[in-house]
């Protein structure tokens, strides 16, 4: 009898939640990027086209792992291939004109340096990636801290 009071008493406090999750929340409460309600499955945007300009792109902050400014379509990243290693190893640099990986991917995590490639930095899409050429989807104000030292250095100059 105890038993079936527990399950009874468990099944109502699992309805309740229910019935508190399935009402309806208020548009305005929420931000979101989504341009359709939920129960509506929108048409996908067209793909946009990747950047393939093989221009080395500025980096927006300190230690911003440098972007891939070329296709990678099809390129085999795997266990037992590294496609962007036939540009960027250290011994094909030379022929390729590509810029080689950092020193700091022939490191283990306690700084000692590797002969080979470190399994953590093997997978370059990890951290590198290509660009699109999008319309941001929200608006960015960023400032680069450079940029607002020499502002300050002027508006200082000025005084």
């Amino acid at each position: 009898m105890k038993t079936i009071m527990t399950i009874s008493a468990l099944a109502l406090l699992g309805m309740s939640f229910v019935s508190v999750a399935a009402e309806p929340v208020q548009d305005e409460k929420l931000a979101t990027l989504r341009q359709a309600p939920l129960n509506v499955e929108p048409k996908p945007p067209v793909m946009q086209k990747v950047v393939n300009s093989d221009v080395r792109q500025v980096r927006n902050y300190p230690m911003q792992p440098p972007v891939i400014p070329h296709k990678v379509d099809g390129y085999q990243l795997d266990l037992k291939v590294n496609k962007c290693m036939s540009c960027h190893a250290r011994g094909r640099i030379g022929d390729s004109q590509a810029p080689m990986v950092s020193v700091t991917h022939f490191m283990d995590r306690d700084n000692n340096f590797l002969a080979e490639l470190s399994p953590r930095r093997y997978f370059c899409l990890q951290c590198h990636v290509p660009q699109l050429d999008a319309k941001p989807l929200v608006e960015n104000d960023f400032v680069d801290l450079e940029h607002l030292l020499k502002a300050n250095a002027n508006t200082e100059g000025k005084h």
